[in-house]
């Protein structure tokens, strides 16, 4: 009887210890171990970054035991994919990577989880984390909503998703055909277009600078990434149409310049098109998102391998480069939301966002785009780091109108870039066209 209460005893004692080895584990020394075995459902685009960051993931299953799947698909596919799995009572993805444009419709529906509560709990946030590293524009962009014109940054504003595979741009050019013509790299928009068309004379069968130009979104990208360095905005802040006053015209006026002297057939050019006339040597200068850095030197896709400096997007009245890209966030109907912020916060964390940016990954923070050991494999991140010191998150307006806004900007602009009509007469259409959208959207009640 006796060495059966004792026998009794050390099991009640050896449980209760074992107990409080897996409560203090869970409580204080490991915050992953109450979700261990858990698996997460992830939605990605196929993209470079998120490629990237397949190669880093099997490290956070082996680090925490928490399961990782994922579903990548085509942006377009992705988007439609989500807009029926957000509607859903319960969704079958507990982390999904939105575009910037999508961050507004899935907050004004309530589909998406502000984070707050998640960095207020003491058992989930990493006190290491660093927000003030995550790059300043990239977060207002894509992660802030309700804020300054309800998508900027300010008193107002909440946190809803964190920059993960997002871009801005710069000025990739030829350090060879710059060297053989004794050319200065161009600092500010003036030397920009007189490089641009100098080169076309200069070196025959090349045009100075590549850039979109088919009509719809392509014109009106390519449109607004000057518009906002030459001073300009689509609105006012009482939502009054301003892109036809001198700045926009002038933006309109150096796309036009620009695609002249630019190659052949650029007035049809995608993102795509324009990229590959870079990479194919046909354009000895490059101007829009940081995502071809990627293809740049990869023999199987450039031709330029080993000749591309990188500089900062030239200066009009000030300085603004784009922001744009992928970020991701917690839906409202995910069915393991704890465990899905902790695969977050993993992800855009210090230590791994230099891992996914050693893979060839687009970085989050600004410590990354310095990491000496970023740099010795991939030089031109200090570059991209300066940049982002610029990046502008209002150089296009992301609210509900913007989608028929922007199709009239790039269908009616495409117009004066084929000479069919001037950019004024392009711009005074848009502006009223705009007024019309925005007053029948409600913007200008309160006046």
């Amino acid at each position: 009887m006796i060495n059966l209460l004792k026998k009794t005893l050390f099991t009640v004692l050896f449980v209760g210890i074992a107990a409080g080895l897996v409560f203090t584990d869970a409580m204080a020394g490991n915050p992953y171990a109450p979700y261990k075995g858990k698996t997460l459902v992830v939605n990605f685009p196929a993209h470079p970054h998120f490629d990237a960051v397949m190669k880093v993931i099997p490290k956070f299953t082996k680090e925490t035991g928490i399961k990782v799947e994922v579903d990548q698909l085509q942006y377009l596919a992705m988007r439609q994919k989500q807009s029926l799995e957000l509607t859903k009572p319960r969704g079958d993805y507990d982390l999904l990577a939105y575009v910037v444009f999508s961050k507004a419709d899935y907050v004004a529906a309530d589909q998406i989880e502000p984070l707050a509560r998640f960095f207020m709990n003491p058992k989930l946030a990493d006190p290491n984390y660093d927000p003030e590293d995550l790059i300043t524009g990239y977060v207002q962009n894509i992660g802030e909503v309700g804020g300054k014109k309800g998508y900027l940054p300010g008193p107002t504003s909440a946190l809803y998703g964190i920059p993960f595979g997002s871009e801005t741009s710069v000025l990739g050019y030829r350090k060879d055909i710059f060297e053989k013509h004794n050319l200065k790299v161009p600092e500010t928009y003036d030397e920009l277009l007189e490089t641009t068309c100098k080169i076309k004379q200069l070196e025959p069968g090349m045009a100075g600078l590549t850039s979109r130009g088919a009509s719809g979104h392509q014109t009106s990208h390519a449109y607004l990434l000057h518009l906002a360095p030459l001073g300009g905005r689509v609105y006012d802040d009482q939502w009054n149409p301003i892109i036809n006053n001198e700045a926009g015209i002038k933006a309109g006026e150096t796309l036009k310049k620009i695609l002249e002297c630019g190659p052949e057939g650029g007035t049809s050019f995608g993102f795509a098109e324009m990229k590959n006339a870079f990479l194919q040597g046909k354009a000895a200068m490059f101007l829009d998102s940081t995502v071809i850095a990627g293809e740049v030197n990869n023999p199987e896709k450039s031709k330029i391998v080993g000749k591309v400096g990188w500089a900062l997007h030239p200066k009009g009245v000030r300085r603004g480069s784009q922001t744009g890209g992928f970020g991701i966030a917690i839906p409202k109907n995910a069915q393991n939301k704890e465990a899905a912020f902790l695969l977050m916060q993993w992800l855009t964390s210090k230590r791994v966002d230099k891992m996914i940016a050693l893979e060839g990954g687009n970085p989050s923070r600004f410590s990354t785009h310095a990491d000496p050991d970023v740099n010795a494999k991939f030089p031109h991140m200090a570059v991209f780091g300066e940049a982002l010191k610029y990046a502008d998150p209002d150089w296009r307006p992301i609210i509900s109108t913007w989608g028929e806004v922007n199709k009239e900007l790039g269908t009616t602009l495409s117009k004066a870039m084929t000479g069919q009509i001037s950019v004024k007469e392009a711009l005074d259409e848009v502006a009223k066209r705009a007024r019309a959208i925005q007053e029948k959207a409600g913007y200008y009640t309160w006046q």
